[in-house]
């Protein structure tokens, strides 16, 4: 050693005489000195050191430098206080909080992260969503010039996100700028590499880094459909905001010619929207110009004010069916145009909406177009506990137009009382309301008077009970309840036939429709009723947690009276005594299978009018097989099976089978086959399914999603979500339950 490092004495020769003690080679470490400017102190330590006091340190033999969070190690390093600089050569790494680099040689500024790096590998952490698997980008460069935190220049360098050993697919450039701090990265003179072959040439392009959004070409997509021919899809994304976007899509159809897209996304704390736009100058098949616009918004003017908007309006009858690769999509027959403004004065809300429609209709099964509210507003109310009576309003006045039917005005005041009495273990309901509604009519038949005034009644009392008992099933212990439940409701008959139907039908027959006061949906016809509904439902429950494991109910109408108010002239009111079972049991029957099911069973003839099974196995993320049956007499019955399953070797295979019995035809199929390679995924999946009676569309999907970088080709994510229940991504570590998120 120079005669300078006696100045680090004694603490190197206690050091020195502490290793030799212990049989070991010494090793110095010099004291912690805090450059000019820097938040931490350096250290330097290796095998053999000299200087000068806070101004160099030489080091060699094993050295390593560390301040704060940065670590290097050299063959030979020199430190220089006075910059906070440090060169080092000879097997350097790097590492720097997640990040890692090693080469030749290395001159740097530590605390400002500046510097260049030569003949060097690297590895850097990319951020991923929440439930997705980490993600580190990895490769090789003549030079690294570290330009600040987490910023990187990079020339004549590869970049890849598959671990080492694997170059399944990388990039490979003359220019590469990560910068993490704007989650973007840009490479220039480039060529995108899968499996050895050059797959596509980037003289630039930019990317986001982390998952983030920027503005810039998308990856396109490629497609097809039966209808339509090879679909071409290039679009470009504006990011104009953080609360704000744009895409633009122009798409090619082979056989229709070209349609351009538009989306514009928009959020705020006050308001939120969605609006896209699609043209088609000519469709070659059709011979006419197509378009379709959806404008949703939603407003909060104030606390207590709110509004929205819902617009919708296509070319023609056969747009979707044409142009649109999702069933429901296609089979839509009504577009709504609807606005609304909501006041909620705490135990009031007010609304005043505006809506009609547009009707698509498909010659094979023709609509009728439905009635336009114009305008509708509505005054719902409720207080609770006055003199220990809750005391509730719902009103509505509404304007129904239509362009050839009978048109009107209903007004419907219907106030209503009811005494809750709750104990523990037990509660009784009784109500008593008194419905009022006037019309107002024009265009109506001969024998309809114009103004028709209709006031009744309502009667219920609601009644029910909770038990509750340690169980044992299966070895494991469970809490199990049973609670009955008892519903009177009576309503005397008033004649009803001269009311037209504006916006009234049969409501569904279901668990929660026995609990009501009507069996018909709308306010035109208000049933007449003497019946009791007896019901029971028992839970199965984690006596730990209290989650429910497993749940079944059962029910049943009994009436004291025929039915005498009908829908219209031609639908039959009910004769018999009592009503149709209805049961479900839905839950986790074992330890990776849960089931749902419902059934409508008709004691008198002894049959199913409905039955609904499904049946899910879910052992892992990946893996889901469900099946499933639904039966309505008379109008549906189908068999769905569908599954994502690991086929071996990376593979997985995906597919739906709906078959309709009834009409020996096909609903809806999905084949398809995913391979995972770790750092990339690829996906192929043919569609195919029922766009109209006796027509059908299929579509071809094919993807090439490289981890951490890009997706290439045509997205089949959302319709394997749709048709495969349990469907998992195989890059998420988790299902993804989340809701659509704007900045996704």
């Amino acid at each position: 050693m120079k005669s300078s490092m006696r100045q680090f004495a004694p603490g190197l020769a206690l050091l020195i005489c502490a290793a030799l003690a212990q049989g070991q080679e010494p090793r110095l470490r010099s004291p912690a000195a805090r450059p000019a400017g820097a938040s931490a102190p350096v250290t330097i330590t290796a095998d053999r050191m000299e200087g000068y006091a806070n101004k160099e340190t030489s080091a060699s033999g094993n050295a390593e430098l560390r301040q704060d969070k940065v670590s290097i190690h050299a063959d030979r390093l020199l430190y220089l206080y006075a910059t906070d600089e440090v060169q080092a050569s000879g097997g350097v790494r790097l590492a720097r909080d997640g990040d890692r680099m090693s080469g030749t040689g290395l001159r740097l500024r530590v605390h400002d992260s500046v510097g260049r790096f030569d003949q060097a590998d690297y590895e850097f952490a990319l951020r991923s969503r929440a439930g997705y698997a980490p993600v580190r980008a990895r490769g090789t460069a003549d030079v690294i010039k570290l330009e600040g935190k987490d910023k990187y220049h990079l020339e004549n360098a590869t970049f890849t996100t598959c671990k080492p050993g694997n170059d399944d697919w990388y990039l490979q450039v003359g220019e590469l700028d990560l910068d993490m701090t704007r989650d973007l990265g840009t490479a220039r003179k480039g060529k995108l590499v899968f499996k050895g072959a050059p797959v596509v040439y980037l003289p630039w392009v930019d990317f986001p880094l982390h998952n983030q959004r920027k503005s810039g070409f998308l990856p396109p997509t490629i497609g097809s459909t039966g209808k339509s021919g090879v679909e071409i899809s290039a679009p470009f994304y504006l990011n104009l905001a953080p609360d704000r976007d744009l895409t633009i899509a122009p798409r090619e159809f082979s056989k229709r010619g070209l349609q351009l897209t538009t989306q514009l996304r928009y959020v705020d704390r006050d308001y939120e929207g969605d609006a896209r736009f699609e043209h088609m100058p000519k469709d070659r098949v059709r011979n006419l110009s197509r378009f379709a616009t959806n404008i949703q918004h939603n407003q909060r003017f104030s606390s207590k004010l709110s509004g929205y908007l819902n617009l919708n309006k296509v070319s023609d009858d056969n747009y979707f069916r044409d142009l649109s690769s999702r069933i429901n999509i296609t089979s839509q027959t009504t577009l709504p145009r609807d606005g609304m403004l909501i006041y909620h004065g705490g135990w009031w809300v007010a609304t005043a909406r505006v809506q009609r429609f547009q009707t698509l209709q498909d010659p094979a099964n023709p609509v009728i177009e439905p009635y336009g509210r114009l305008p509708q507003f509505t005054l719902n109310a409720t207080r609770q506990y006055v003199g220990g009576v809750d005391l509730a309003l719902a009103s509505e006045f509404v304007k129904f137009y239509h362009p050839t039917s009978v048109i009107g005005s209903r007004l419907t005041l219907y106030p209503s009382a009811s005494l809750p009495l709750i104990s523990p273990g037990a509660y009784l309901t009784p109500k008593l309301g008194f419905h009022s509604t006037a019309y107002s009519l024009a265009r109506n038949a001969v024998d309809t008077p114009e103004t028709i005034h209709r006031a009744l009644p309502i009667a219920s009392l609601d009644s029910g009970l909770s038990f509750e008992r340690d169980s044992a099933f299966l070895g494991q212990n469970f809490r199990q309840t049973l609670e009955p439940r008892l519903y009177y409701l009576y309503a005397p008959y008033r004649d009803q036939s001269k009311i037209p139907l504006f916006d009234t039908g049969l409501a569904d027959f279901n668990y929660a429709q026995i609990f009501s006061e009507n069996l018909f949906n709308g306010g035109d016809r208000i049933a007449d009723a003497h019946q009791l509904t007896i019901a029971a439902t028992t839970r199965i429950l984690s006596p730990t947690s209290g989650q429910e494991v497993l749940k079944a109910t059962i029910g049943q109408r009994h009436y004291f009276q025929n039915q005498q108010v009908a829908l219209n002239d031609v639908t039959p009111t009910r004769t018999d005594k009592t009503s149709d079972f209805l049961a479900a049991v839905s839950g986790r029957i074992a330890r990776n299978w849960t089931l749902d099911s419902a059934l409508q069973y008709n004691p008198r003839r002894n049959f199913f009018e409905r039955l609904g099974l499904g049946a899910r196995y879910q052992p892992e993320t990946t893996k889901a097989f469900n099946l499933g049956y639904r039966f309505t007499r008379g109008s549906l019955n189908q068999v769905d099976v569908s599954a994502q399953w690991p086929l071996g070797g990376g593979w997985y295979g995906v597919g739906r089978y709906n078959y309709s019995l009834r009409d020996n035809r096909l609903v809806e199929s999905l084949g398809g086959f995913e391979y995972n390679g770790a750092c990339w995924i690829g996906r192929v999946v043919v569609q195919r399914f029922a766009a109209a009676t006796g027509n059908f569309t299929s579509a071809v999907f094919v993807q090439l999603e490289l981890n951490g970088f890009s997706r290439i080709g045509s997205n089949p994510l959302e319709t394997l979500k749709r048709n495969i229940p349990g469907y998992g991504r195989l890059n998420q570590t988790r299902p993804d339950s989340r809701p659509f998120d704007f900045y996704e």
